[in-house]
């Protein structure tokens, strides 16, 4: 990482103001900040690159403006919370391509079920964040779409800080509970429309879950906030007033 950053004492980093700017002016959602929002990316960035190891996996490698770009991915979703979100995990791991993970569930009955799930992206409740460098790549080629796996990966990760993968990060108390009923009744509607095969505005994966719902709506904030807006103007409005307005509105 000669290129990106020197290395100062006690571990700090310095990132080069060049790459820096290269870097911005490659992601359409760090490219739409105003100057206060990115001189605050730049040192939850600079943070996340002295905390974080960025390791890609198998054949993939990574030179230094896409590790800076990665870095600035996974700290967009931080610009109001600040670094306490990136508190509780060590390691991103970059795959070239989706990657597959075996998973298990014993029934009621004792029987155990195993196969394994092709992912894009996975955060682990005390572990890694997991990306794709393909999806992430092809987000940044559509930032429009509705996706941004990075967000939903760092989403994850808010929600665990407080303990629990509910769908609801650390919040004030009062707000904590506004947020609660709003988002549960905006789950439960679109829960409802799936299960009856109708068609949803949000990606229908929003009803797997609570923790799902919540992370796949901050997608949508980031990368398709008019949807948002539309379909769920109480949960947008939550969103709006914890990540700050959406880069691309």
């Amino acid at each position: 990482m000669l290129g990106l950053l020197r290395r100062l004492r006690r571990g700090r980093v310095a990132i080069d103001p060049e790459l820096w700017r290269d870097a911005v002016a490659a992601l359409p959602w760090t490219r739409a900040l105003d100057p206060a929002r990115e001189t605050r990316l730049f040192a939850l960035t600079t943070r996340f690159l002295e905390r974080k190891a960025i390791t890609p996996v198998g054949e993939l490698v990574l030179d230094d403006l896409q590790r800076l770009q990665l870095a600035a991915l996974c700290c967009l979703p931080l610009l109001e919370f600040g670094a306490e979100g990136l508190h509780g995990w060590s390691q991103l791991l970059v795959y070239p391509d989706a990657f597959r993970a075996g998973r298990s569930h014993v029934d009621a009955a004792g029987v155990l079920h195993e196969w394994e799930d092709e992912l894009i992206g996975e955060a682990w409740e005390q572990g890694p964040v997991i990306l794709s460098w393909a999806d992430v790549q092809a987000d940044i080629a559509e930032p429009g779409a509705g996706y941004c796996v990075a967000v939903h990966e760092i989403a994850h990760k808010l929600d665990a800080l407080d303990g629990a993968l509910d769908g609801t990060p650390p919040l004030p108390r009062a707000w904590q509970r506004r947020w609660a009923d709003d988002f549960q009744r905006a789950f439960d509607a679109l829960a409802h429309q799936v299960d009856r095969n109708r068609r949803t505005d949000i990606d229908p994966y929003a009803a797997e879950a609570p923790e799902e719902f919540f992370a796949v709506c901050s997608e949508y904030h980031f990368s398709d906030p008019a949807t948002l807006r539309r379909a769920m103007p109480e949960v947008a409005a939550h969103l709006q007033r914890f990540y700050g307005p959406p880069p691309l509105a």
